[in-house]
Formats: C-alpha cells, sequence, structure tokens
C-alpha cells in the first residue's frame, strides 16, 4: 500500500480583505486540490482554515510519493510515416529520434481516425515534499484577486504582503521559498494575545495548536457559530434579542481571530430617527449587531465583536460607545435637514441628476415613467393619479442628505419622507417597494403602487438602454438589465398580473422623443426578456424543451406562459404523453413537408366528412370535432391542465390512424382533406403548447 501522511501549507499575511475572506479561501481550496489531482497525487479530504491574518489547508491522507506515470508521445501517422518501399521517412526518423530511440522501438496507437505511431515511457513518481512548493505558487497564482500588492524589494505580488509561510508533510518541514517567504515550521498566533512564533509539531496539530496557545481560532465556520453563539447569549442575557444579519455575521468573522462579544449603548434620543438609519449606521460603518426587544422594536444598545480578550471590558466598550456618537448625531442632523422640505420639494433637483448621458436627467425618467404608471394602472387596479404622483416622487430622496450619505437607504427614507408629508399610504408604500425585488428570492412589492412604480421604472430603463445601443453583453451589464427583467416577469408571474410584454415595452417605448430609440428596439428587448424567462423557470427545476414547447405558442403574457408551463409539466406525467408528443412530432413533419406552418389562433380549412374513407380517420375526425367543442371553453379560462387531459384522449385514435391510413396519397382531394384533419388537431394542441417540441 502507498505511504499517506497529511500535508499543512499555511500562509502568512497582513490583514486580508474580510469581504474577500471566504472567496480566496474557496478558491485557494479548489485550485490546491486541481493542483494535486493534475500531478496524479491522490488524498482523502482538505480542511480549509482562514483568519485576517492566514489561509491554511490541511491535505489528510495525501500521498507521499507522486505515483509513476506512464506517458504516451504520439508521432506521425503510419500512412506519412514510411514511404512506399517501407522504409521510414524523415517524419519517422524524426519522432524517433525525439524519443531517443529507433524506429523499430516505437509503438503503434490505433484510433478511430487511424493508426499512428507512438512512444510510450515510464516516468517515475517524485516526492511529494518536493513538489509542494510550486503546486502552492501554481494554486495562489490563479487565486481571483484582483488588484494585487508588492511590498519590500522583491517582486512578488499578492492580495497582502506575506509574512510567514509554515508547510509539513507529516512532522517533517517542507523547505522551499513561497512569494519570497522562506517556508518552516513556525505559525504565528493572535497579534496581541500571542505575537511570538509557535512551532508546529505535526502538520495535524495545527487547529488545536493555534486555539489553545496561540489565541486564534483557525476554523471559520468554528468561529462563525461562535460569534453567532456569544452575541445571541449576550442579548438573551440582558433580556434583548440580537438581529444577526448573515452578511455581517460573515465579515465580522472575517475581522477577528478570537472574539469577544461586548454590549454597548447609545442614547435613547437617537431612537427617534428612523430605526433603518441607526441599523445601516451600526452594520455598515461600526460592524455592530443591533439589539431589539421581544416585539421587535429597536433598543438603545449595541452588541460589538472584539477581536482581543480585554482584561478591561468597561474600556472596550466606552471606546465603541464613543465611536458611534458622533455617528448617529451626523444621522440626526440630516434627518432634521431633510424634513425642512416635502418630498415633492426635492424633484427640481431632479434636473441636475443624469440618469444617461442620451437618455436625459432623473426628472425626465420619471416624466416617462409617470406616463407608463398611468398606462398600467387600470390593469392593475390603482388610481391613475395615484400610480403618477407615485412616479413622480420616485426619485426625490435620492437627492436628500440622508441617501447621500447612506445609499442603501434608497426608497426606504422615501418611504420615511412620503408618510411625513402625508401622501397617500399607495404611494408612501410605493417609494420603497419600486426597487423590490433586489435580489433573487427577495420578496415582492404588495401595494398596486408600488407594482406598477416597480414594472414602469424596469421596463424604461430597459427600452431606453436597449434603444441607444447599449445592451448587455456577455457578462457585462452595467444598467442591470438582467436583473430588472427578471424583477419585472418575477412580478408578472408570482403576484400574478395579466400584463403582456409586447405591450409594455411598446408602451414604454412610446414615452421617448421620436427617432431616440433604434428601429427594432422593441423586437430586441422582447426577445431579451424571453431569454430571461427560459433562465427563471430553468433556476426552477424546468426542463428546458418543456419551456421551448410553450414559448413556441408565440404568447407574451408571463402569467400565463406560467399556466401553461404548469399543464404541459403536469402532462408529461401522463402515460400517453410519450407518444402524443411523438404523434405531434409526425404530424409537424407532415404538414411542414404540405408547406402549412401552425400557429396559435390560426383557422385551418374545415375537414369534408364525405371524404373521410378510412374507419380510423372517421372515428378521428369524429374525436377531434367533439374534443374542440369541449376544449375551447377550457382554454379560453386558462384551465389548460383540462385541456390536455381531454386531448390525452386521443391517444388510441392517434396510433390507429397512423396504423391505418395513408396521408400522402394520389388522390389530390382525399389528400388535402387528411392533412385539414391533422391540421385541426394541431391546432387543438396549441391551445397549450407544440408538444411536439417535448423530448423523450
Amino acid at each position: 500500500m502507498d505511504a499517506t501522511s497529511n500535508l499543512l501549507v499555511e500562509i502568512g499575511t497582513e490583514e486580508l480583505p474580510p469581504t474577500a475572506l471566504l472567496t480566496l479561501l474557496n478558491a485557494f481550496i479548489g485550485c490546491f486540490r486541481d493542483q494535486l489531482e493534475g500531478a496524479g497525487i491522490g488524498f482523502e479530504k482538505i480542511d480549509a482554515f482562514a483568519s485576517p491574518r492566514r489561509l491554511a489547508l490541511l491535505v489528510r491522507g495525501i500521498l507521499t510519493r507522486q505515483p509513476d506515470r506512464e506517458i504516451l508521445r504520439r508521432g506521425p501517422a503510419v500512412q506519412a510515416a514510411f514511404g512506399a518501399d517501407g522504409l521510414p521517412t524523415k517524419a519517422a526518423l524524426g519522432f524517433a529520434g525525439s524519443c531517443g530511440v529507433p524506429v523499430a522501438m516505437l509503438a503503434r496507437e490505433v484510433t478511430d481516425k487511424g493508426e499512428w505511431l507512438a512512444f510510450r515511457s515510464k516516468v517515475s513518481g517524485e516526492l511529494t515534499s518536493s513538489l509542494v512548493p510550486g503546486l502552492t505558487d501554481a494554486a495562489l497564482a490563479r487565486l481571483p484577486i484582483p488588484k494585487r500588492m508588492r511590498w519590500g524589494e522583491g517582486s512578488e505580488e499578492f492580495v497582502r504582503p506575506v509574512h510567514w509561510v509554515c508547510l509539513l508533510l507529516g512532522t517533517e518541514a517542507i523547505p522551499g521559498r513561497i512569494l519570497g517567504t522562506e517556508a518552516g515550521r513556525e505559525t504565528y498566533g493572535h497579534r496581541f494575545h500571542h505575537p511570538e512564533a509557535l512551532n508546529v509539531p505535526e502538520a495535524t496539530a495545527y487547529a488545536e495548536l493555534l486555539r489553545s496557545s496561540g489565541s486564534v481560532e483557525p476554523d471559520f465556520n468554528r468561529r462563525r457559530d461562535l460569534i453567532r453563539s456569544q452575541v445571541e447569549q449576550l442579548a438573551s442575557a440582558n433580556g434583548l434579542r440580537a438581529r444577526v444579519d448573515d452578511a455581517l455575521l460573515e465579515e465580522v468573522t472575517a475581522l477577528v481571530e478570537w472574539p469577544n462579544a461586548i454590549l454597548g449603548h447609545f442614547d435613547d434620543a437617537y431612537l427617534a430617527i428612523p430605526p433603518e438609519v441607526l441599523i445601516e449606521t451600526m452594520r455598515s460603518n461600526q460592524k455592530y449587531f443591533p439589539v431589539e426587544d421581544s416585539c421587535g422594536a429597536l433598543q438603545a444598545s449595541f452588541i460589538t465583536v472584539a477581536n482581543i480578550e480585554s482584561r478591561d471590558p468597561d474600556q472596550v466598550r466606552a471606546g465603541n460607545e464613543r465611536v458611534i456618537r458622533p455617528r448617529f448625531a451626523d444621522a440626526a442632523f440630516f434627518w432634521a435637514q431633510d424634513l425642512k422640505l416635502p418630498l415633492e420639494g426635492y424633484a427640481e433637483r431632479l434636473e441636475t441628476v443624469v440618469f444617461q448621458d442620451r437618455l436625459g436627467t432623473l426628472a425626465e425618467k420619471s416624466k416617462r415613467v409617470a406616463k407608463l404608471a398611468r398606462d398600467l394602472a387600470h390593469a392593475i387596479g390603482v388610481d391613475p393619479d395615484l400610480a403618477a404622483r407615485a412616479a413622480h416622487l420616485a426619485r426625490c430622496d435620492l437627492v436628500t442628505s440622508m441617501v447621500y450619505e447612506f445609499p442603501g437607504l434608497q426608497g426606504t427614507m422615501g418611504r420615511y419622507y412620503a408618510v411625513h408629508a402625508n401622501e397617500h399610504p399607495c404611494v408612501c408604500a410605493a417609494m420603497e417597494e419600486q426597487y423590490l425585488p433586489r435580489f433573487a428570492g427577495d420578496v415582492l412589492p404588495e401595494s398596486p403602487c408600488g407594482r406598477v412604480l416597480a414594472i414602469a421604472d424596469r421596463m424604461d430603463t430597459l427600452v431606453g438602454i436597449f434603444g441607444i445601443g447599449l445592451r448587455p453583453t456577455g457578462a457585462k451589464d452595467p444598467y442591470g438589465l438582467r436583473r430588472a427583467s427578471i424583477g419585472v416577469l418575477r412580478i408578472l408571474i408570482e403576484t400574478p398580473l395579466d400584463l403582456d410584454l409586447r405591450d409594455l415595452i411598446a408602451s414604454a417605448a412610446s414615452a421617448y422623443s421620436e427617432g431616440l430609440l433604434s428601429n427594432d428596439v422593441e423586437t430586441a428587448a422582447l426577445g431579451y426578456v424571453i431569454d430571461r424567462l427560459r433562465g427563471y423557470y430553468h433556476e426552477r427545476g424546468l426542463t428546458a424543451d418543456t419551456v421551448d414547447a410553450v414559448l413556441q405558442t408565440g404568447v407574451t403574457v408571463p402569467a400565463d406562459l406560467d399556466a401553461r408551463l404548469a399543464a404541459v409539466t403536469a402532462f408529461r406525467s401522463l402515460s400517453a404523453s410519450a407518444s402524443l408528443a411523438a404523434a405531434n412530432k409526425r404530424i409537424r413533419n407532415i404538414l411542414s413537408k404540405a408547406g402549412i406552418e401552425v400557429e396559435v389562433g390560426s383557422a385551418g380549412l374545415e375537414v369534408n366528412g364525405t371524404l373521410l374513407k378510412e374507419p380510423a380517420e372517421i372515428r378521428l375526425a369524429a374525436r377531434v370535432e367533439e374534443l374542440s367543442s369541449r376544449v375551447l371553453p377550457l382554454a379560453h379560462t386558462r384551465d389548460y391542465i383540462g385541456v390536455l387531459r381531454l386531448l390525452s384522449d386521443l391517444e388510441s385514435d392517434l396510433e390507429a390512424f397512423f396504423d391505418q391510413v395513408m396521408v400522402m396519397v394520389e388522390d389530390s382531394e382525399i389528400r388535402e382533406n387528411r392533412i385539414r384533419l391533422l391540421r385541426s388537431l394541431a391546432e387543438l394542441f396549441l391551445l397549450v403548447a407544440d408538444i411536439s417540441r417535448l423530448q423523450e
């Protein structure tokens, strides 16, 4: 059995960027795994560690020697390797010479593309310890670091300057130089609690040594759980409840190595400011966890996580309370200043803020959105004047002092200022809901005005940006059109709202000055949104052929498409679905050869009963006529599941028809009549979807 051991790779640095720490760690794991696999070095698993000053991997059960490898070199094709006289050509001689053997010692490799000269050789595996420095360097070079730093007099670059490197295979230190730093067996503990070097006796002793002697919890997940537990227990002990935001928790975990939660307080008078402002200040600026009472009301306290176990925690508490005080004072000043004007009073300032060079200012955008909002109001069931009012005020909070200082509070502050100005409740709600959904899985707008504004603003941006040619390419989407499109689709489908994308885009385009937008803007924008629909349903687990079958109907009402997709998904679970899909493929092929395209709403010629000759076609025609009268009312009410269940009863009749009836007979009248029958049948299925697109 091949010998195995445990490998420790630790890169000690200056403080790493906290928001990138997990990304760097996960990338380090993946890149180092790739290097090991590329070198053919087997291992059991990789444990990973990360703290503000280190990235480390513990590779368990790693082979101590690289396995021997057989290398195959392929030379020229045999046909080109020998001449008509059977003697080797220059190509064969050259290849043999490069391999260091005569032509006679070359092997032959047979593939599906022919026969080739080949040379096989065995390469002895190297010691893992000799390969680790190079593998580590290669892995580190592939980490996703947008901007690398240089330090000292060397040319090495990394996300932060490197101070130490620890490489151990079992109990043995691995010599080498990583990023300009000599590797050893030493690690370093907490910057203040244990700044001295720690000798790591053996690779697997690394983590426990840091915990017990270095005052460092190196495991990111354990440290995160410890912080959560400390914060929640401290809050509970004081009759409070901590608001532990996952993103903040991860950032704090990346900022500390030896966490110690401390409860601080601030003046109750600051609670008169909107709580979102206080929370944003605590989380974004200070990395504090806000606390609330049992009813969810924000309290005049916070929890900070210190990176030190202080002998005088009161000093740490006082320092944090002193730091937060001026930030809250600034927020109180911004709040008081902004309230001196009603929300509408800021509208004039929007005329000085450019939305996009060619599309004008935010004031001009607000006018376009107001026009579209009026168009949407009736369909959504809201007063057009309220919808237009919401659009008029929607961007006003962007030019307030509070949102300038805290951009993440756009919309939220608009709602507070609208309430303070005694605007209609629907308008107030729309100020915040216009930005929903902000991300995948986020909640949707609940108020009618909020839905109108969320749709109208996104459609204006989509049409405007598409219309001036700044369309997304690849991963570049500076105006967030992908997110905007998916947001509109989610609102229309999940609310649901019975709105047509084609009409929405046309209405948005009509608000722009004539000649500003490209002639193909409506077609291009619609195609883009439909493509996002494919992605939306892919994430929900629907197969591509199911979505394609429904989109082939050409319907552009997302709520209607959603009902059809549910019906086709249910249809695929029926025993008759496969044979009916196959029969529809056959029908489409016959119609295509006859030059007939079936479209939604098309009306084919009636079948002539006197021309029906075979029992199977007489039976099928009768069934189609009978089902037509039953499925049309169901399709009208969008009971698409009911339509497909009824049509699934045609399975045996269709099979009999294709077994017993020849469609393309010489008699043109009979042939055309049978084609009409198949066309009428295809039209019935197309009331829901083109099931000929379904794959087995």
